[in-house]
């Protein structure tokens, strides 16, 4: 098994919202996708052979919730970075960034624009 992760999807009560949350935290430019007229999805960007994921909204379907499983988004080059924009955009710092090895890097923790509990990881 070459990575334990291969797809994630972070659920949105708000697609617009979520997606607006996201592209300022990490500085990024997310693509809609409508699977159906049911699912909103916001696709962050990968490269071919990399993981990728999506903002999910579907309320029959998808719950935003910080009691779920955990995903580690990359923050690199500088969580502190992330952090600060994490601020602005109006998301909550649970777990403030701590180093977890010097071979690992730092990681931390936020609820972002939907409740979910998001944790962060970079090598800075």
């Amino acid at each position: 098994m070459r990575n334990a992760i291969k797809w994630f999807e972070i659920p949105v009560r708000d697609i617009k919202r979520a997606k607006a949350f996201y592209e300022e935290i990490f500085g990024i430019d997310m693509q809609d996708f409508d699977a159906n007229g049911n699912l909103k999805m916001a696709l962050f960007p990968s490269e071919d052979g990399t993981i990728g994921g999506a903002l999910c909204q579907n309320e029959d379907f998808y719950v935003p919730s910080g009691l779920g499983t955990l995903v580690y988004l990359n923050a690199d080059p500088d969580l502190e970075k992330v952090l600060e924009r994490t601020k602005r955009a109006k998301g909550r710092i649970i777990q403030p960034k701590v180093l977890v090895t010097e071979n690992i890097g730092y990681m931390a923790v936020i609820e972002d624009s939907e409740g979910n509990k998001i944790a962060l990881m970079s090598k800075n």
